[in-house]
């Protein structure tokens, strides 16, 4: 079906701040995270969302001299962005040989002040889990419990990226097509609602795959400890220091 497009989408634009996600090798931060200032082109057609994604992405070229970007959202028109996308990238446990999508397994191991984990949303669609009502009516987050490894809230998106880091180190048949990228975005992420974004993780695990450091990242502990081997460079920053 052909969008319909606002004829006022036509000629309203307004400027949009996004975070950007480089991987780093020669740094003190496997990530760098920095913001750009782009025109967005008003409107909810896909067409608009798509337009407002390549002036972000130029803007991106323009000021790194980057020649590889990767949009991580539904809109991103670059077929490698499904596969990496949170709902659909899997990771296989060792517990019961079950794989399950990144966002299932991260949102069925919530450990709320009045409930959870909610293990049932393993195997619910994945934005069913991401939108289950008992995630926002449970109280503050307290930790996380992935099949009895438990884990803190701190340091913030740790959990996160462990679960992603591991789910793309097992999918290596889209490793050689990832590690051509030198910078990712995804435009839906919003810092105001949450620190966890899959395009950081992504930049995380090229600069780890750079390094050589992808080596026992399944061990939590050799996973937590590269929070105090290298800066963190998360979204938690421009919040603080008022971008977003």
């Amino acid at each position: 079906m052909q969008e319909t497009q606002n004829p006022m989408e036509q000629t309203q634009s307004a400027v949009e701040h996004r975070p950007v996600f480089m991987p780093r090798v020669n740094s003190d931060n496997l990530v760098k995270t920095d913001m750009v200032r782009f025109e967005r082109h008003v409107g909810f057609a896909s067409r608009q969302k798509k337009k407002s994604i390549n002036d972000m992405h130029q803007v991106i070229r323009k000021k790194y001299g980057f020649s590889h970007v990767l949009e991580l959202s539904s809109k991103s028109g670059n077929k490698l962005s499904f596969p990496l996308s949170p709902l659909s990238l899997k990771l296989t446990n060792e517990y019961d040989g079950q794989a399950y999508s990144v966002e299932n397994a991260f949102q069925s191991s919530m450990i709320f002040e009045d409930g959870g984990p909610y293990t049932d949303l393993l195997t619910v669609p994945p934005r069913q889990a991401k939108k289950d009502e008992r995630l926002i009516t449970s109280g503050e987050l307290i930790g996380y419990d992935y099949f009895g490894m438990e884990w803190s809230v701190e340091p913030l998106t740790t959990f996160y990226d462990w679960l992603y880091v591991n789910a793309l180190k097992q999918n290596t048949h889209l490793h050689e097509e990832v590690m051509q990228y030198q910078a990712f975005t995804d435009r839906e992420f919003n810092p105001k609602r949450s620190i966890h974004c899959a395009a950081y993780a992504l930049a995380m695990f090229v600069a780890l795959n750079k390094r050589g450091l992808l080596d026992n990242v399944e061990d939590p502990t050799v996973f937590f400890n590269l929070y105090h081997e290298f800066k963190v460079s998360n979204t938690e920053h421009l919040l603080e220091d008022g971008w977003v």
